[in-house]
């Protein structure tokens, strides 16, 4: 490399600002500091957290949001195995994620060199693609192709390992190298020198005159119009249909005013699911939430838009077997997974939902009387969560609770869900205001991924309140970054459900085996963990006073901190029977 040639790490950055990447999320290390230093200097916002799976989900939650793939950088092996499973996270909620790992230096690789792993065979089967650069030069074009492949068809995670010696300067490599030091006047140390040489030649040839960074635009799945006219004929003699729409619906943020639109006006009942809630806002029409499984069975058509028929559906055995079934997937693999639909569609949801529209403008009058039973046994549930609310419990009503964080949430929020029973109840009562505004971890049902998801929401939409709403199991696991968002002066709101228990595994397993072992937990001070990292804590434990505290929080939020309620919470039998397998 000629003096004045950017380093590997600033050609990084060169790509990643052209991708219109606004954060990087990292935990430092040596293997990486010049990707850091690099990124700054480009006006990327370097974020640094507390541990490394929190840098993968909230790179996650901005893909979720922006559309635009998450990096995270991480260093070599421990910062690389403790990001694993939010990147297996991020590859089952199928999210486009970047992350650049760094490495032992090349001419070390198997040597013994510090936190030296065979990477590549850990990501593999976890990530679209897996790749470790040799050559300065083929920095800029192996994260480009990252970018390309993470949008590709299915989105999900793409791995770029880093060796160390690319990303500083030649001459400091030199120095590591000791390519000048005497290695002996003899043969041996003759061809030691040489070899060196040689291999640097190779490391840092033509890294003078590197690819320019260019934006890659995302390649869409479009669905075949045979397959949208055979869809429409289907719906058009429908008299019971059922839309289920899952987060791969909305995986073009640019186009959800259109998709929202459609689905209005296609006039199916519908439900949603994962990154979709929120889509046609707190209370439309056609939206319901309850007793989903009924309407599956009793419908004569259903529309899987983006839902695979996996452990969330009974592996299909959820829907009536006599219904006319279309799907319409960005796998294939999902597409016929445990039921072969009548109609499978290979491509992108969203744009089938909105063809449809256009060919199915009006919905029959037959409909209206399906929609208004589906609402009837909606209003039925929502009676009976409001009587078991206002049971007393020890402590706080767990649903009682929730309803309050329903009242308090503003119309710009972003709702993160981290947890098991807590979080399980909140999700039939706590609604998301608008679309691209619920994060919860997907199919891998990963707990940890509060804080990330938080951060990343946050910041994406300053203007909006994020929420995290925690088991106490769940929110150890990211309470340091409480610390994280003190640094970065990112005011979140996070609410804990403290029942001293892992209750989601609790309910199942005393009920079999009669025994509560490793299932008990303790009623900890989380709001002073959170106040030891810089945020401020709240505790509220009786339910008169948990409006009262909401308000604090939310207003402790608006002057800048980052807050956590720890509300302590009673026991219910609103999901008894429920197991978690």
């Amino acid at each position: 490399m000629v003096d004045g040639a950017p380093n590997g790490g600033a050609l990084i950055a060169d790509v990643l600002a052209a991708q219109g990447v606004r954060f990087l999320f990292t935990l430092c290390g040596g293997h990486i500091s010049p990707i850091l230093v690099g990124a700054k200097h480009r006006g990327i916002r370097v974020v640094d957290v507390r541990d490394e799976a929190s840098a993968v989900f909230a790179a996650d939650a901005v893909a979720r949001l922006t559309g635009v793939p998450g990096v995270a950088a991480v260093t070599a092996g421990p910062g690389a195995t403790n990001a694993i499973t939010a990147v297996k996270n991020a590859q089952l909620a199928q999210m486009p994620v970047v992350l650049l790992g760094g490495a032992a230096a090349t001419i070390l690789k198997g040597r013994g060199a510090l936190q030296d792993i065979d990477q590549l065979a850990l990501f593999r089967p976890h990530v679209k693609h897996a790749v470790s650069v040799g050559r300065v030069r083929d920095l800029p074009t192996a994260v480009t192709g990252a970018f390309r492949i993470a949008q590709r068809d299915v989105p999900g995670p793409v791995f770029v390992e880093c060796p160390v010696d690319l990303l500083y300067e030649e001459r400091e490599i030199r120095k590591w190298y000791a390519v000048d030091d005497a290695w002996g006047a003899g043969l041996a140390g003759r061809l030691r020198r040489l070899y060196l040489r040689r291999h640097l030649r190779n490391l840092f040839g033509g890294a003078d005159r590197p690819a320019p960074a260019k934006c890659v635009a995302p390649e869409i799945p479009t669905p075949a119009e045979r397959k949208v006219e055979r869809a429409a004929a289907h719906l058009r003699g429908a008299h019971r249909p059922i839309l289920l729409i899952g987060s791969q619906t909305l995986l073009e943020p640019e186009g959800v005013g259109e998709l929202a639109a459609a689905v209005n006006q296609l006039g199916i009942p519908v439900y949603l699911s994962g990154s979709a809630r929120g889509l046609l806002g707190r209370e439309h029409r056609l939206q319901l939430r309850h007793r989903r499984r009924e309407a599956l069975r009793d419908a004569d058509l259903v529309i899987l838009a983006g839902v695979p028929c996996d452990f969330r559906l009974g592996y299909g055995r959820d829907i009536n077997s006599r219904a006319t079934l279309v799907a319409v997937n960005r796998s294939g693999r999902d597409l016929v997974q445990n039921r072969r639909p009548t109609v499978g569609v290979l491509g992108d949801p969203g744009r089938l939902l909105r063809r449809l529209a256009a060919a199915v403008p009006t919905p029959p009058e037959c409909w209206d009387e399906w929609r208004e039973q589906l609402h009837q046994r909606d209003r039925e549930r929502n009676a009976q969560i409001d009587r078991l609310a206002a049971e007393d419990t020890e402590f706080i009503n767990p649903l009682m609770l929730c309803q309050s964080i329903e009242r308090a949430l503003d119309d710009e929020s972003v709702l993160v869900l981290d947890g098991g029973d807590f979080v399980a109840t909140a999700s039939y009562i706590v609604s998301p205001r608008r679309p691209l505004s619920f994060l919860d971890p997907g199919p891998f049902g990963t707990l940890g991924v509060g804080a990330g998801f938080a951060l990343g929401a946050k910041l994406c939409r300053p203007e909006a309140e994020v929420w995290i709403l925690y088991g106490d199991g769940s929110a150890a696991y990211s309470l340091a970054e409480f610390d994280t968002f003190a640094r970065h002066g990112v005011p979140v709101i996070a609410v804990v459900g403290t029942d001293a228990c892992w209750t989601q595994i609790a309910r199942g397993q005393r009920e079999m085996l009669k025994d509560d072992v490793g299932t008990v937990l303790r009623r900890t001070d989380y709001h002073r963990v959170a106040e030891g990292y810089g945020g401020a804590g709240l505790l509220v434990d009786r339910a008169e006073d948990v409006e009262g505290v909401l308000a604090e929080a939310k207003a402790a939020a608006k002057g800048g901190r980052a807050v956590l309620v720890n509300a302590l919470i009673g026991e219910t039998q609103f999901r008894k029977g429920s197991i978690s397998l």
